[in-house]
């Protein structure tokens, strides 16, 4: 079975593994497809994380496929060549592209097909084009100024100056040849060489201080990690280490998992509140914390310790919201505030939780024009606050956004998922899990149920329609601010393994132009 967010992206995975090829390669190559048919959200120009579970190993597999700042980016550099913040289209929010890196390093390591047989669905794609889908053409609607704001990217992805509608066939040939060149020579082909001179060349026309060496540097950015968990419901949940997003997810499981289930079920206003404050208390840490291991500490134990998150589920009460927090990584106040997502399951129960991104609606919107790549804007995610974790450095990742997810139980995965939507997915992870497993729907039912979120930094609890008007005033009496928002909180993907019947049940989310399918 496979799950995406674009019915050509499932059926490429199935086709993978009627060819004999492995979940992991049917991931490789759905995702090769995406990054050309949802090009707001993902490309090869972005990062890449996987959850990957062999079957019979009862191990998880976690690869880190971002990448890094150039090697001159200080904050000093981009003092002096005027820059006082991080604009999310500037050619200094850049970051080296990892997905390629990662694609080859999983391939080699995992796979059983060739990657240059893998990208072949993806090549058919670019150079004969895809018709422009729903969820597509509303994304592309609301980016057309960023691709206004670039010469490249107005002439190659607009149409008459304007976003593409409904069902118009978009073909990408440079693209195409760019894929077909890492499908002959494999990722260097994308790290070094005209393509990679291109990409340079692209971004030091408009001041960024990217060389062909960072490129060189990038072919090896992808690197295997120790996958971090949490014991939850008689399960463990796995996710990737920091510098992704994922440690909050363990985070917001460890508070509400302390909590009974609440009887009104999952659309109540008890459930909700809970969930909210606790993504408060998280999101305050992953601001404060959230950064590159290799270059700053990431208290990932200390954030992640029992008592320390029955201190902060103390905090909650359900009869008010917070006015104040404590300050990060504390719990007393007396002391001191556009991605895709699939999963595959193959035959033998190999299970992947796959996520590739150029964080925003077409990333920084630059494109490199004779490659044909559009380049993410990861760096957005930096700070330029000297002495924070997260402050902006040579060769350094940012903090992450996109986090793969999986459930392993008695040392058997039982379920690759994840839902997207940039800084929401923490929470969109664990308004899912706890959606299916604790309060009992349907994998789908699961992904369908109405969202909410507290934006990070203080911002309005932003619900989507389907949340009672009761349940939202009742939201509103007990102290938060609330906002009704148009477009929805992400999409989700996610596949649950029954082994005690022998069945695969799929679901993909309504909110994206996917679908789960199997055989």
């Amino acid at each position: 079975m496979a799950a995406t967010s674009m019915p050509i992206a499932t059926l490429t995975a199935l086709e993978v593994l009627r060819r004999g090829g492995n979940a992991l390669d049917a991931a490789i190559a759905a995702a090769a497809v995406l990054a050309v048919v949802e090009p707001q959200s993902t490309g090869i120009g972005g990062d890449c994380f996987c959850l990957y579970a062999p079957a019979g190993t009862g191990k998880v597999v976690a690869i880190n496929g971002s990448g890094r700042a150039p090697a001159a980016a200080t904050p000093e550099a981009l003092r002096a060549a005027g820059v006082d913040r991080l604009v999310n289209t500037s050619p200094h929010a850049v970051t080296i592209p990892g997905a390629i890196s990662a694609w080859e390093t999983l391939n080699r390591a995992h796979g059983r097909l060739p990657l240059g047989e893998l990208l072949q669905p993806a090549i058919r794609c670019a150079e004969e084009g895809w018709p422009v889908h729903a969820r597509v053409a509303l994304d592309w609607h609301e980016a057309a100024d960023k691709l206004r704001g670039n010469e490249a990217s107005a002439r190659r992805f607009l149409v008459d100056g304007m976003a593409p509608e409904v069902g118009h066939r978009f073909v990408q040939p440079e693209l195409g040849k760019t894929l077909r060149a890492i499908a002959e020579k494999g990722a260097r082909a994308f790290y070094e060489g005209e393509i990679a001179a291109d990409m340079v060349a692209t971004l030091r026309a408009l001041g960024g201080l990217h060389t062909e060496e960072d490129f060189h540097r990038g072919l090896a950015a992808a690197e295997f990690v120790e996958p971090i968990k949490i014991g939850w419901r008689g399960m463990e949940v796995y996710q990737c280490p920091p510098n992704g997003s994922g440690l909050h997810v363990l985070q917001l499981l460890g508070i509400l998992g302390g909590f009974e289930t609440p009887e009104q079920g999952p659309l109540s206003t008890e459930r909700f509140h809970r969930h909210i404050e606790a993504a408060r208390l998280v999101y305050r840490d992953r601001d404060a914390f959230l950064a590159d291991p290799s270059q700053v500490d990431v208290p990932v134990e200390r954030l992640t310790d029992p008592a320390y998150l029955a201190r902060l589920r103390g905090l909650i009460r359900d009869d008010r919201a917070m006015r104040d927090l404590p300050p990060a990584g504390e719990s007393d106040w007396a002391r001191h505030k556009d991605t895709v997502y699939l999963c595959v399951v193959d035959g033998e129960g190999n299970a992947c939780s796959f996520i590739n991104s150029l964080f925003q609606s077409f990333g920084s919107g630059i494109l490199a024009e004779r490659s044909g790549v559009m380049l993410q804007n990861r760096g957005f995610g930096f700070r330029l606050q000297e002495g924070h974790p997260n402050c902006i450095a040579p060769n350094k990742r940012p903090m992450h956004t996109i986090i793969p997810g999986m459930v392993m139980k008695d040392g058997e995965a039982i379920m690759p998922y994840g839902v997207m939507g940039g800084h929401f997915q923490p929470m969109g992870q664990t308004l899912f899990l706890a959606n299916h497993f604790e309060f009992g729907l349907d994998v789908q039912e699961a992904l369908d149920c109405p969202r909410l979120f507290p934006a990070p930094g203080g911002g309005a609890v932003e619900l989507e329609r389907g949340i009672p008007n009761s349940v939202v005033d009742r939201l509103s009496r007990l102290g938060h601010e609330v906002k009704l928002v148009e477009k929805p909180h992400g999409g989700g993907q996610a596949i649950l393994i029954d082994r005690r019947r022998g069945l695969l049940v799929g679901g993909s989310d309504p909110r994206k132009d996917g679908c789960a399918l199997g055989f």
